[in-house]
């Protein structure tokens, strides 16, 4: 069956004579892709396999490899990309770590991926043995490795692979602050990202390369950056901020490519629904003189490669029983978007937070924090499996408690809300407490007025007074720059249940789980 791609009015021609172009390059390319292996719903949750059979089903690796074959089929140079963040997301990264992406990634013929910050949530150990199983260089321009044993000498910040004749200049970059989104541990040290592109691109260009492609695992904000503030750069196949970029789509964030300062930049959201689709032509001094394409949608229009849907059977096995074990029912669908959880209330917050307050509220803790990039999906109406609440919070956190001053309860929504206009992980999702903030004010002083349920009712946070916080062992560490909590707070314990535990036990004691919203976080 054929795959669609289309053109038409998402053609972008920088200037005429593309006939006389000696040089045309096709990039596929995926990002975020978050061990999604097998079909995902339309809510980017674990999809039945009838409702997979009906064909309501997107994604999965199966038909990632039918797609790509028959892409690569109708052109004559090609190559394969990842903008980063293969790992975590699913029971199938929990137990296989880096493995089964590196096998499905050889077998899809991925020539080059960035390091995404998720492949730093096991340590740089894990992302050394996925290296090591990869048939493809994995880079990372904006970050100094030489200090940490595992990576030094052997992650490389660009590269050069050939592809019909042509030399083409591969540069990686991840987040600058992926020391405090994942564990890279205390030996790497993380660059700004149009430094260290450039100086790679003048690396490159020393060695008479002049196709030059940046692998980014940094946000659309920061790729339309390193374009406009560097040269030389052709092309920057993005990650991280699950952008979905189309000329057709009426979800879309802006156009496939965006072009800015002649570089085109790409990204195709995330979790394996669509590959994206980019053709270049070069002229013979290697600048861009066209740039089209589209994300193709993987629908159930792209029928699933059967060897590649066996193996995944097969892996899947050892998985079966905890994920596809029922543990309670939802009256309706838990917004779990990434785009309702890193902006506002939403009612999968509501329910982790609530959950949490309510496993530890009878030790006096009073208020919750739960950072929104920690839910990673919705759950549909009906039954809930285990899979399911594993699926939204993958990450195996444990409950945290501790003890903080109300002033810093406050430093610590502030941190939250500093990057809501990014959509970032760190937006504080909470219970016990409801504040509101202005989100056009500066970073820093955007929180207008916060309340904490106590004995009597809500009354205003007290900077002086000592809360009891619960959250997770990752946030009181002080990931997602809740930096705060690492270094002030007092009697914690950091060692309590798993959460997707607490969650699911919450939602079997209040079944059928009811979502709802009751405006706990309000912005002006």
């Amino acid at each position: 069956m054929p795959i669609r791609l289309f053109t038409g009015a998402a053609a972008l021609t920088l200037c005429a004579g593309i006939a006389q172009a000696d040089y045309t390059l096709t990039i596929l390319h995926t990002n975020d892709f978050h061990a999604r292996f097998e079909p995902i719903s339309k809510h980017d949750s674990g999809c039945a396999p009838a409702d997979n059979a009906a064909g309501a089903c997107f994604g999965g690796t199966a038909r990632l490899a039918t797609a790509i074959a028959a892409a690569r089929a109708r052109a004559n140079n090609t190559v394969l990309f990842d903008g980063g963040d293969q790992f975590q997301g699913t029971l199938f990264y929990t137990y296989y770590k880096g493995r089964m992406a590196a096998e499905f990634m050889n077998k899809l013929g991925y020539d080059a991926m960035t390091v995404g910050n998720h492949e730093f949530d096991d340590g740089p150990e894990v992302l050394r043995g996925f290296m090591d199983a990869v048939d493809f260089p994995v880079l990372m321009s904006n970050a100094d490795v030489s200090d940490e044993p595992k990576l030094a000498g052997v992650l490389q910040k660009s590269t050069v692979i050939e592809r019909g004749g042509a030399r083409l200049g591969l540069i990686g970059l991840t987040p600058e602050d992926t020391d405090e989104l994942a564990s890279s541990g205390p030996n790497i040290a993380f660059t700004d990202p149009v430094a260290a592109v450039q100086a790679e691109v003048d690396s490159l260009s020393a060695q008479g390369v002049d196709k030059i492609i940046v692998l980014s695992h940094s946000g659309y904000g920061v790729d339309q950056r390193v374009a406009a503030e560097t040269t030389g750069v052709d092309v920057i196949v993005g990650g991280h901020s699950n952008t979905y970029l189309s000329n057709q789509g009426d979800r879309a964030e802006g156009p496939y490519p965006t072009m800015v300062n002649g570089t085109a930049i790409v990204q195709a959201y995330a979790y394996g629904k669509f590959l994206g689709q980019l053709d270049v032509t070069f002229d013979d001094e290697g600048a861009v003189i066209a740039a089209m394409g589209e994300p193709l949608i993987m629908d159930a229009a792209v029928p699933e490669d059967a060897a590649t849907r066996a193996r995944i059977a097969e892996l899947a096995q050892p998985l079966d029983e905890i994920r596809n074990r029922v543990v309670a029912e939802t009256a309706r669908a838990i917004d779990g978007e990434r785009g309702a959880c890193r902006r506002g209330e939403c009612s999968m917050g509501n329910l982790v937070a609530d959950a949490m307050l309510a496993r530890v509220r009878d030790q006096g803790i009073q208020v919750a924090i739960q950072n929104g990039g920690g839910l990673r999906a919705s759950i549909d109406a009906g039954p809930v499996t285990m899979g399911e609440v594993l699926t939204v919070l993958p990450f195996q956190n444990t409950l945290s408690t501790f003890r903080v001053k109300g002033a810093v309860l406050r430093a610590a929504l502030e941190n939250g809300l500093s990057q809501v206009e990014d959509g970032a992980g760190r937006f504080p999702q909470v219970a016990g407490m409801e504040f509101t903030y202005d989100r056009d004010a500066e970073p820093g002083a955007r929180v207008l007025s916060v309340r904490v349920m106590g004995p009597d009712g809500w009354a205003p946070l007290d900077p002086a007074q000592s809360y009891g916080v619960v959250s997770n062992n990752y946030v009181r560490n002080g990931g997602d720059g809740y930096a705060m909590f690492a270094s002030e707070a007092v009697d914690i314990y950091d060692f309590g249940p798993d959460l997707a535990d607490v969650t699911a036990d919450y939602l079997a004691r209040n079944g059928p789980y009811m979502p709802y919203l009751d405006g706990r976080i309000a912005a002006r």
